[in-house]
């Protein structure tokens, strides 16, 4: 089974300064409680079935995913579930951003895009990170999925 470590290892070597900036920025911003490992082939973080024991809806038996990032074709992705289902968290991001970045945001639904690991904004992951606890997402992906 692939590690955290494993995969950082393998990654081509110009992308591995910045999945290391990312990955530590992350760790150091992201509220307790949140496991990091393996998630769908990216390192995640998500709530541990000791925290949240119902698990992901889509496959009870694996743990809530919250956040991953990964090492793409053509862009370092950052996947925020909290974007994703918090429209006052999206409009804080897509407000902040081009304070931050010269380039244009590049999104999707839960995935933030850039393609020049040089151009990460370190600093407004770090903050996006920490605003969402881990009760925080648990409330809110329970709000939602009842919907």
């Amino acid at each position: 089974m692939i590690t955290v470590n494993d995969y950082m290892e393998a990654l081509p070597e110009d992308r591995k300064i910045a999945m290391q900036k990312l990955r530590e920025v992350i760790n150091a911003n992201l509220p307790g409680g949140f496991d990091e490992r393996i998630s769908y082939g990216m390192i995640g973080w998500v709530v541990p079935h000791s925290a949240y024991a119902p698990g992901y809806h889509c496959d009870p038996k694996l743990p809530l995913p919250f956040l991953s990032i990964a090492s793409q074709k053509n862009f370092i992705a950052v996947y925020h579930m909290g974007i994703y289902a918090s429209k006052d968290l999206l409009d804080w991001f897509t407000a902040e951003y081009p304070k931050h970045v010269k380039t244009k945001l590049d999104m999707g639904k839960s995935c933030i895009r850039f393609k020049k690991p040089e151009a990460i904004p370190f600093g407004l992951i770090g903050e996006l990170v920490s605003k969402m606890t881990m009760e925080d997402w648990i409330n809110l992906y329970e709000k939602n999925l009842k919907g």
